[in-house]
């Protein structure tokens, strides 16, 4: 995903801004952190490397550098004399993590730790590590994009509902300053697209969902989901022929957000539903509508968190109307949407909802 490409970086920043690093990375050999050094401009004279696994010989560059700043990559490839077993096992990280923490704090020097997640996201080896540290931060991103993510979970310093947005490049790790358009389609509008505005942190990102329906004629139509939560957008198709008249049991659906991203939230109800009812009947949503709304199984649009600062970053993005709670019901969001239908030429007839 790019940790170590990203705490490089923050290495060689920590180095110009006159502060002497140490970079003990026990995954990789001198030649190959170097290399990647070179690539993204992250040499400096205070930045010194190790390519140690032994935790005593770390600690030995520790007293010879005299650094003020140390990133160990990674705490599960670090093992200890003084604990039998290999590395990465509950014993070792437990003991490796404690012993750096001490040193830490006796000397008033930080230390950063990488550590490997597990497929669900918690911390692999004992979760002491997490109760340990002052700071925990969730460096996460896709494949399958540039795109990166870095969310602080645990701060003892500061607040935890910051995120820092970053993309991965071939010169290194890159600030995203303003993602808004990075999930965003280009062009014109097509019906079955709309937007919603996300929050990552403090941050309002708007994202595109899309909705493509085709007639079917399988017993089990087909619902196929990216981006977002399958169990909420099959839930979404359920309100809308229940509580909107929008029959789609016999369509195969297909619903995805644009640029990777995950969108979870509740507050993507609104869209999904509008999008799917805009692929249905043909209406195209203009650009300068967003929909922000979780839909209850009564056909209500509830309020979300933080409803006014999406509101203002709507706004301040150049959306002229968000539909939201404020319409109270679906029934009432799809006709205020059908109301600024931009499509000209309907394929067919489009009743009021």
């Amino acid at each position: 995903v790019g940790k170590s490409t990203l705490l490089l970086e923050v290495a060689a920043q920590a180095a110009r801004g006159g502060r002497r690093v140490l970079y003990a990375s026990a995954e990789e050999s001198p030649g190959q952190v170097r290399l990647r050094a070179e690539r993204t401009g992250a040499l400096h004279d205070e930045l010194f490397l190790a390519s140690e696994t032994d935790l005593a010989t770390i600690l030995g560059h520790i007293d010879a550098v005299q650094p003020q700043l140390v990133i160990v990559d990674s705490v599960q490839t670090v093992s200890s004399s003084l604990i039998d077993g290999a590395a990465g096992q509950p014993s070792q990280v437990r003991e490796v993590a404690a012993t750096l923490i001490r040193v830490a704090k006796d000397r008033g020097l930080p230390v950063i730790l990488v550590g490997h997640v597990t497929k669900d996201g918690t911390v692999a080896g004992p979760r002491v590590l997490e109760h340990l540290v002052d700071v925990v931060c969730h460096f996460e991103g896709d494949r399958q994009t540039s795109l990166r993510f870095i969310r602080a979970l645990k701060n003892r310093f500061g607040p935890t509902d910051e995120v820092g947005c970053f993309e991965m490049t071939g010169d290194g790790i890159a600030e995203v300053p303003d993602p808004s358009g990075l999930f965003l389609s280009q062009g014109e509008t097509e019906p079955g697209t709309c937007v919603a505005i996300s929050l990552e942190g403090r941050r309002a990102l708007p994202v595109e969902v899309q909705a493509l329906t085709i007639d079917t004629a399988a017993p089990n139509p087909r619902r196929v989901v990216h981006g977002l939560d399958a169990s909420r957008v099959a839930m979404v198709l359920a309100i809308l022929e229940r509580r909107a008249g929008i029959k789609t049991s016999n369509l195969d659906v297909y619903v995805s957000t644009v640029g990777g991203v995950r969108f979870t939230e509740p507050a993507a109800d609104l869209a999904i539903a509008v999008a799917v009812a805009g692929s249905i009947q043909q209406i195209r949503v203009p650009r300068t509508v967003a929909a922000v709304g979780e839909l209850s199984l009564a056909g209500e649009i509830r309020p979300v968190t933080q409803s006014a600062q999406r509101r203002n970053e709507a706004k301040r993005l150049g959306y002229e109307q968000v539909v939201d709670d404020r319409s109270k019901t679906l029934r009432a969001a799809l006709n205020d949407v059908r109301a600024r239908n931009t499509s000209r030429r309907p394929e067919r007839d489009i009743p009021p909802f």
